[in-house]
């Protein structure tokens, strides 16, 4: 435990439309925080990228920046540590400086499926994530052979912060072929022509790779944001369903055995003889914010919002989406799959076109449950969705299950704070971080929407791909 009682860390999320930087004392609570917006660029359903030079440099410096006048202002001492994560894959090239050369790719571009794609099948793509990281490198490559190095999102930033372009030992595992058995494959970067110089420095989880210049701030490599939400999100109990709402959906079911099953990814929860089974899905705020752009009479989310009816519409008046504007992940793993919007008619107004988006989400997050075969008892909501009364109550209705949002949404941000505690050499222990866990409110089924929104998700599971 800390040794210093006034300590606090920070953690700074590079997210798909914004960085989020949270400062954190001990107990857990945010005693600081900002946040800097940034675009997200899919011009074309097969393209997603950041300008690298803003959202992973600029962004996390500026971030960084106004929490340490924050703290200042507060009569606070200097952060102890700070981490940064981000979502995983990702890949730019950068020069001497540490300055991207490149746009910044993202999951799911189209530079990161398997040679022959979109002709490959699903099945063969690396680990079921529709990602190959010679893909992503081999066109980095290409459009800089003079880079100084090629680095994810995370590199960048934390190189931002403390002049080394670093990850975590949990990023090397979104890296498919790239990095296997705890170090580069150099087959592979011989045959596209880069040297192991040119990638990050590889740091073990919660460890220090140093102090930032001139401070005695440690920093670690950066991490993998769901990981960080996780670890602060309080699913723990088999049963409990961590979803993340963030740009991307995240679903994870925690059960008290390891399970296979087809579709889905399984991993070991950090909890002790915990582990996860689900993925990460399209129909997540980056569906739901397209979706809702459509619509002119709605009202947006906000104080306002949220002094009306959080379920607008008839229950029997909503039509179904497939939320597969961008493909899907879990668990078709096909990105050529495309939307649709079902059994529209006269009556169908914008309120029930905005629900049947917040139901997409919550029919995806009952089928990644139904077909992991295990059974659930609560949605442990994160993210920036977890805000939206309409969303959660849509989810609530769609799976039976209570919806319970976290305290803080900004998990990642605030995970990655507790990673930096760790390599401060303020905690002990990982499983400790469950003490940061907090729920914010509760959201119920309402029985008089069960009956209806159940019908339209067996409707969603007839539709299946729409294909």
């Amino acid at each position: 435990m800390s040794q210093r009682s006034d300590a606090v860390t920070v953690g700074v999320d590079i997210g798909t439309t914004s960085v989020k930087a949270l400062a954190v004392d001990e107990d857990g609570q945010v005693v600081a925080h900002a946040r800097v917006p940034h675009q997200v660029l899919a011009p074309e359903p097969d393209q997603l990228r950041h300008d690298a030079k803003r959202a992973w440099r600029a962004g996390p410096k500026k971030a960084y920046a106004d929490l340490l006048a924050q703290l200042e202002d507060d009569g606070r001492p200097a952060p102890a540590g700070v981490t940064v994560t981000a979502m995983v894959p990702s890949l730019t090239a950068v020069n001497r400086s540490g300055v991207p050369m490149l746009p910044g790719l993202l999951y799911g571009d189209i530079e990161g499926r398997p040679p022959g794609a979109p002709d490959v099948p699903a099945e063969e793509y690396p680990s079921g994530m529709m990602f190959d990281a010679e893909g992503f490198l081999a066109w980095a490559v290409n459009e800089a052979p003079e880079a100084m190095g090629y680095w994810p999102c995370q590199a960048v930033a934390t190189h931002a912060l403390s002049g080394v372009g670093a990850i975590d030992s949990a990023v090397t595992g979104s890296l498919g072929s790239l990095h296997a058995w705890g170090k580069w494959n150099q087959p592979l970067l011989d045959s596209v022509g880069v040297k192991e110089s040119q990638l990050p420095k590889v740091i073990p989880m919660c460890e220090s790779g140093g102090t930032l210049p001139g401070t005695e701030t440690v920093f670690t490599g950066g991490s993998i944001d769901a990981l960080c939400d996780q670890v602060v999100a309080g699913a723990v109990e088999a049963g409990d369903v961590l979803v993340i709402f963030g740009a991307t959906l995240i679903v994870w079911v925690v059960t008290d055995e390891w399970l296979q099953v087809p579709g889905l990814i399984s991993y070991p929860h950090t909890t002790p003889h915990r582990f996860l089974v689900g993925g990460p899905s399209n129909a997540g705020a980056l569906f739901v914010d397209w979706a809702r752009s459509l619509l002119r009479d709605v009202p947006r989310p906000g104080p306002e919002r949220e002094k009306q009816e959080p379920r607008l519409g008839h229950p029997d008046r909503i039509p179904v989406w497939l939320p597969y504007i961008r493909g899907e992940r879990t668990p078709f793993n096909d990105h050529t799959l495309r939307g649709s919007l079902q059994d529209l008619h006269i009556a169908s107004g914008g309120s029930a076109i905005e629900r049947a988006a917040f139901e997409a989400s919550g029919f995806v997050i009952k089928r990644i449950i139904d077909q992991s075969g295990a059974p659930a008892r609560r949605v442990v909501a994160s993210g920036g969705g977890s805000r939206v009364t309409a969303w959660m109550s849509a989810v609530a209705d769609a799976t039976g299950l209570p919806v319970e949002a976290v305290a803080v949404p900004d998990g990642a941000a605030r995970g990655a704070a507790f990673f930096a505690r760790m390599a401060a050499g303020l905690e002990t222990s990982l499983n400790d971080s469950t003490r940061w866990a907090s729920t914010g409110r509760v959201i119920e089924p309402d029985p008089t929407w069960a009956a209806s929104t159940g019908e339209r998700y067996e409707r969603f599971r007839a539709l299946g791909t729409g294909a």
